[in-house]
């Protein structure tokens, strides 16, 4: 749309350390690095620190974060990657189910940034990934670190059980 903006909410805050972990599919090597530095900047924005693994193409991102999750001690993870359409539904097969498995991640409570790229040319990705133009790497970094905050802030509340019964009730 022409004339459209988009609003970004301001970097978090934090007053303890914060790991991320950034999972990249390196296929289209110039994209991904792009993407990455966009991600390590906005970590270093807020003060985070990262570590970076490879895998081998975007179907293994999810399953690298649930081993993460499961065996490390990160406080959010960050998928990079990129795929583009080709002639097959391959395509199809790849976006839907990396995007899923990392929703799922996300409904179990692990911090996810999705920055994988779902394009139809090299050139729609080199624009997207570039930091200095969409930086959706970046994005992806503080859409994590957003949920990282929420996560701390609500990791102390607790919850009711619904109702309280009177404790002089059940006494004989």
């Amino acid at each position: 749309m022409a004339g459209s903006s988009h609003y970004t909410l301001p970097a978090p805050v934090f007053d303890k350390p914060v790991k991320l972990l950034i999972v990249v599919a390196p296929y289209y090597k110039d994209i991904a690095d792009n993407l990455i530095a966009g991600a390590r900047g906005a970590a270093e924005q807020v003060g985070a620190t990262c570590d970076l693994v490879e895998v081998p193409g975007a179907l293994e991102i999810p399953s690298a974060i649930a081993m993460a999750e499961r065996l490390s001690n990160y406080d959010g993870y960050v998928a990079l990657g990129c795929v583009i359409r080709g002639e097959t539904t391959h395509y199809d097969t790849v976006c839907n189910d990396s995007s899923r498995a990392i929703t799922l991640l996300g409904l179990q409570g692990a911090c996810i940034g999705n920055g994988i790229l779902t394009v139809e040319t090299h050139q729609q990705a080199a624009v997207r990934a570039d930091p200095a133009d969409q930086n959706k790497g970046g994005g992806a970094a503080m859409a994590a670190l957003h949920l990282i905050a929420l996560a701390r802030r609500w990791s102390g509340a607790t919850k009711g059980i619904g109702f309280r019964a009177d404790e002089g009730a059940f006494r004989a």
